[in-house]
């Protein structure tokens, strides 16, 4: 494609950028601002969805709003809810098309009254509702009418013309596409392709800087996959089909004067059947599961990366003793069993490597990884649409999380990159750093510590550790004591409300389907189990889940209650805090014990680990 041409890589189809939403007791109509000779027209009542002639369709007396676009539409218990955006606000422009990030959504309910439901259903309902909520408020959701911004330049340069002359929903990365299951109703029909818009979910930062006088466009967007997606503890390594939890792609992209560059990596949970399930201890032991076909799936992955980036080079960063030593094995020992020439597996304690503050060590890591980071290249396009470079493989990072030690290794990683485009560019003379140019290095370590944040918050529920580090170049108390603060939110969000959270993310990806008899006919999963029918087996459960915590709550008070009361006999006081301590300490122990049963999981799908583990 020698005359492919930067534009051309939008091809000639895109989105209404804004629609006039009408809404009346029958109808919704959203007529395009851009055009008036049509209008999409939803029957409240029939649920048929049909586009027509804009003249004399929306009756005058129907109100009418502006709204941003379609996320989709979603079958809860009262009937189908259109999901719309509301607000949005600009993050920047890809060679002058608009990026946009989601600011408010509404949820707009076909149903106009609730009296065809149970007062349970209604409750259910709810509860559906606020998981749909959840989700949307999320940070962050990102799209564009004109850009395709599943795709990474490389993958849009290397297309077909029929591929170009695809609608954006159709011709998306689906792995990067959040609506996928809500547009199904209106991408089966060609017709309103114009109205679904793919909405990414990850984070995105554009920004316009100046080097030596010479202005770019400097962007960063990491592209979060909703195969295998959910949360920290209870989404863990790969399924049957190749899918790992928490794979991000992050693109790095520099443009000057018409030309483009780009460096992508990627990141996913190590690529085995493994589970970490919360239990209430501050980090519960991994485990690899023994009765599932690793080889199988692990295969499907690394075929579905090495088609997609070209060569992998696995930096594995878990600690290489302990629970995460055994993961780290297991993983080195699969990558001996591929015999797979494009995989390289490198590994990394990172926590051995750097501790006592060592930080500095990170540069072992780099440094040996330069001679094949220069290898992989990257992604330039010259202002024609000629590729005069292109990345031949990835490096896929890792820890357990993928979020934080990954999210350092690959700002340092992509750091060496940027040098590199930056002076295949021009931008940078061939003895300058990135780090000499004291103002884009505080906007180049701040958008890295933003992108850790973010990812962070979409998987583990709080903003990332360890960004003092990406931030300001070393550790300090400060970050230390706010990683500290972070372990403690995650701790609490990881075993008392990602049940919720989880149950939120299957419901909006199609994971779990809400039928309309529940409640009813059907057994909702969101209702308490009625037939326990042994009253010793419930009664067990009402102590476990009720009785201990307030068994702890009030040894702990009288514990304290005696230490602070001013003692008139020694001894006696000395018995007391000695036997409510004790109290305190098995009451503690016997909660640890059954820490499991306390802990909030998930009611739509079953999440509890195999019992067969290594």
């Amino acid at each position: 494609m020698s005359n492919f041409g930067v534009a051309s890589a939008f091809g000639n189809f895109y989105v209404y950028e804004d629609l006039l939403l009408h809404v009346t007791a029958e109808n919704f109509f959203l007529e395009p601002q851009i055009s008036h000779n049509e209008v999409l027209v939803i029957d409240r009542i029939s649920r048929e969805i049909s586009l027509k002639a804009q003249q004399d369709q929306v009756p005058p007396h129907a109100s009418g709003r502006l709204i941003c676009g379609i996320v989709g539409i979603i079958t809860l218990l009262s009937g189908p809810y259109l999901v719309i955006i509301t607000k949005k606000s600009k993050v920047g422009e890809i060679n002058g098309q608009n990026i946009w990030r989601v600011e408010e959504t509404e949820i707009l309910s076909y149903s106009r009254t609730l009296l065809h439901l149970t007062e349970e259903q209604i409750q259910y309902n709810k509860v559906y509702l606020s998981m749909v909520r959840s989700v949307l408020h999320t940070p962050h959701f990102y799209f564009s009418t004109s850009y395709d911004l599943t795709h990474t330049l490389q993958r849009l340069h290397n297309t077909s013309p029929d591929f170009l002359q695809m609608s954006l929903f159709e011709r998306a990365d689906q792995r990067f596409v959040w609506n996928n299951f809500l547009m199904r109703d209106l991408i089966a029909q060609p017709e309103l392709h114009r109205y679904c818009l793919p909405v990414l979910h990850g984070f995105i930062t554009i920004k316009t800087s100046v080097i030596n006088r010479k202005t770019f466009t400097w962007c960063l967007i990491s592209r979060r996959s909703w195969l295998h997606a959910g949360t920290r503890y209870f989404m863990r390594g790969v399924d049957s089909e190749g899918h790992v939890a928490n794979f991000i792609e992050t693109e790095q992209i520099v443009e000057r004067d018409g030309c483009m560059t780009s460096f992508v990596q990627t990141r996913g949970s190590i690529p085995l059947f493994w589970s970490q399930m919360p239990n209430l201890k501050r980090k519960p032991s991994p485990r690899v599961i023994n009765n599932e076909n690793h080889i199988d799936s692990f295969s499907k992955h690394f075929n579905n990366q090495i088609f997609n980036y070209g060569r992998q080079v696995l930096i594995n960063l878990v600690d290489q003793k302990g629970a995460e030593g055994h993961l780290e094995k297991c993983f080195s020992e699969m990558v001996q069993a591929s015999k797979s020439p494009n995989i390289r597996y490198e590994a990394f304690d990172f926590h051995h490597e750097c501790r006592k503050m060592r930080w500095d060590r990170l540069s072992i890591l780099i440094n040996k990884l330069a001679p094949v980071q220069d290898d992989l290249g990257y992604f330039l396009m010259l202002k024609d649409g000629t590729a005069v470079l292109v990345q031949d493989g990835v490096f896929r990072t890792n820890c357990i999380d993928c979020l934080d030690r990954t999210n350092v290794v690959q700002n340092m990683v992509g750091r060496r990159s940027l040098q590199q485009q930056l002076q295949k560019l021009g931008i940078l003379n061939k003895d300058q750093k990135v780090e000499d140019h004291v103002n884009f290095e505080v906007v180049y370590r701040n958008v890295w510590a933003d992108n850790a944040d973010v990812c962070s918050i979409q998987y583990a529920g709080t903003s990332a550790l360890k960004t003092d580090f990406t931030r300001t170049g070393k550790r300090s108390i400060a970050g230390l004591l706010s990683d500290g603060w972070n372990t403690l939110v995650r701790y609490y969000k990881n075993n008392f409300a990602d049940g919720f959270r989880q149950d939120a993310i299957d419901l909006f990806l199609g994971n779990y389907n809400v039928e309309e008899n529940e409640g009813v006919t059907k057994l909702c999963p969101l209702m308490k189990k009625k037939d326990m029918k042994l009253l010793a087996v419930r009664s067990v459960k009402v102590l476990k889940l009720l009785a201990l915590p307030i068994v702890l709550l009030i040894a702990l008070a009288m514990s304290f209650y005696c230490l602070l009361t001013p003692p008139v006999h020694t001894t006696e006081t000395i018995m007391y805090v000695i036997f409510w301590a004790v109290i305190t300490t098995v009451t503690l122990t016997v909660i640890l014990y059954f820490g499991a049963e306390f802990v909030d999981c998930p009611k739509l799908q079953e999440f509890r680990p195999k019992l067969k583990v290594k």
